[in-house]
């Protein structure tokens, strides 16, 4: 952070209303030839108007030591030198106290009347001194030349210092409106810096919420199918082994298929290869379809603990806040798929009604794979908290928006055992994020007949 403004000055002040000791030691140094000077010319004043000569010396003094407070009061050591000038003294009190009035912030006018109060009298005194020494012959010179010397000395003692002072004023404010532009420049991007940060952390934890959901929605249902049928697959394992084998091999293609999305998910996240991971999945496609899916739970709840997914997510997010996850839906789900959802879950057991309304067009990659994740996350929570349930999908193209509702009946009485899974409750959550993106409307809750009802309406913006 650089140093501007008050900062910029040293950190020991000076005495009284000097702000530097050099300052302080300066206006004294002034003051002390100046009263000397004035002493000096006290001697011949006296002598001129009859006076003791230490009483010229004193006043001498006491008028020239008014350049002490040159900075705190320049009108008074002016005005000072102005009294004293009919007494032919205070040359250097004069130009001192010129200079350090046009130099201070005090009003221009102020500034130019003093200044012409000074020219008026220096004027005027030198004409008659130098009348005077032209009368007694001491100075063997005409009218004209009586007139030009005195407005020359007049202007030789009072120009110079007042244009001076004129000139460190104005330059000075400049360096101070310099530094006050610099400090306000530098509060600014201290501010802009803040505010990047700040927009660095939400796009952090935009993007640990964005993965955690995909994660979820991707990571649920495959598991909720897996453990339904591992679950059919315990009960008729002796029964029916031609339906056993079926069903292993119904969980073994959808542990595979949760290890590819996962696969790809995490892909996205790495901006180099991690052996580690890699190496866990090689491990989860060579231990069975159960343990693979198991491993797919562990990674999913991984995403929120920490480790590379995570520490990805937060370079990703940090250098320029964007989007990680591909929106171009070139790997995502999309409408298209929805018939093999429910077959999946219909060859899990479940009863699923399925009703296309309309014909489908062609939408945004992003209004696919969120109607998609509704219907799945919708189907996967029947599994959970429904089993054995009726549901019925219902999918509506209509002219500016896509709806779409998931809803069961009542749990039977008797249902399938083994069949409950545990919930997190971040379902409905997830939901409700992905469709109100969008700038949708997203609506769920209990029926009246004892089931749940899921129901979603996202408005079509373009193609894609």
């Amino acid at each position: 952070m650089t140093t501007t403004g008050e900062d910029h000055r040293p950190a020991a002040g000076g005495p009284w209303w000097w702000q530097r000791r050099r300052s302080a030691a300066l206006d004294v140094g002034l003051a002390v030839v100046s009263a000397g000077e004035c002493a000096a010319e006290g001697v011949v004043f006296a002598g001129d108007a009859g006076v003791p000569s230490p009483v010229g010396v004193l006043f001498g003094l006491v008028a020239g030591s008014a350049l002490v407070v040159r900075r705190r009061w320049p009108i008074a050591s002016v005005l000072v030198a102005i009294a004293v000038t009919p007494a032919n003294m205070g040359v250097l009190l004069t130009i001192v106290g010129l200079y350090s009035l046009a130099a201070s912030d005090v009003p221009r006018r102020i500034t130019a009347v003093l200044a012409g109060m000074s020219v008026v009298g220096t004027l005027i005194v030198t004409f008659v001194r130098t009348q005077q020494d032209s009368v007694r012959g001491d100075l063997d010179v005409g009218e004209w030349f009586v007139f030009f010397m005195a407005m020359t000395a007049s202007l030789g003692i009072t120009a110079p210092p007042v244009l001076l002072g004129l000139y460190i004023g104005a330059r000075r404010r400049l360096m101070e409106s310099l530094r006050e532009r610099a400090d306000s420049l530098e509060r600014e991007l201290m501010l802009l810096a803040d505010r990047a940060e700040e927009r660095a952390e939400w796009a952090r934890s935009e993007e640990r919420t964005r993965i955690a959901r995909e994660m979820h929605d991707v990571v649920a249902h495959r598991v909720s199918l897996m453990v339904v049928h591992a679950a059919a697959l315990q009960a008729v394992a002796r029964k029916d082994p031609e339906k056993a084998v079926k069903n292993a091999a119904l969980v073994g293609d959808m542990g595979r298929q949760a290890l590819t999305e996962l696969r790809e998910m995490l892909g996205v996240l790495r901006t180099e290869p991690v052996p580690s991971v890699s190496a866990s999945f090689e491990a989860s496609d060579a231990g069975g379809a159960v343990g693979a899916g198991s491993g797919s739970v562990s990674g999913g709840e991984g995403v929120e603990g920490g480790g590379a997914p995570l520490a990805a997510v937060g370079v990703a997010a940090a250098v320029a806040a964007s989007r990680v996850w591909p929106e171009d839906g070139s790997d995502g789900p999309c409408l298209a798929e929805v018939d093999e959802l429910v077959g999946q879950s219909r060859a899990a057991g479940m009863v699923v009604e399925l009703s296309v309304d309309g014909e489908p067009g062609v939408y945004a990659a992003e209004l696919e794979q969120t109607a998609y994740r509704v219907i799945q996350e919708g189907l996967t929570n029947v599994h959970k908290h429904a089993p054995g349930a009726k549901a019925q999908v219902r999918l509506a193209y209509r002219g500016g928006e896509v709806a779409m509702q998931v809803e069961n009946g009542p749990v039977p009485e008797v249902g399938p055992d083994g069949a409950r899974l545990p919930s997190g409750g971040n379902g409905l959550v997830g939901m409700r994020e992905r469709v109100t993106a969008l700038g949708g409307v997203f609506v769920s809750g209990p029926t009246d007949a004892g089931g749940f009802r899921v129901s979603a309406v996202l408005p079509v913006v373009g193609g894609a």
